[in-house]
């Protein structure tokens, strides 16, 4: 599938656009550049491959693992240093005005 200037104009007018030509003709070659990723990707035999039920799925069921960092601290604990400059802490915490009553 292929846009052309007219259906790009139309599409614009749909959404309320005003572009100019050479924005019309940026727009028509990333939208085109698009269909085509569409075309290759279906161009891949999928016959036989069930569908996951989700992403990560294939990695609980054990078929490949799951590439998580470890869960570490990278900087130290400045919270005393960064709360100087605070109007108003309490207990470690940032005291803040009540906006809603």
């Amino acid at each position: 599938m292929s846009l052309n200037p007219d259906d790009i104009s139309r599409i614009a007018n749909l959404a309320r656009l005003a572009l100019s030509p050479e924005e019309s003709a940026r727009m028509r070659e990333r939208i085109n550049g698009f269909f085509a990723i569409v075309e290759q990707m279906r161009a891949v035999d999928t016959a036989g491959i069930e569908p996951l039920a989700h992403p990560t799925m294939a990695a609980v069921s054990g078929q490949a693992a799951l590439r998580l960092r470890e869960d570490l601290a990278s900087e130290p604990n400045q919270r005393e240093a960064n709360q100087q400059s605070a109007p108003a802490v309490e207990r470690g915490l940032f005291l803040v005005p009540k906006v809603i009553e």
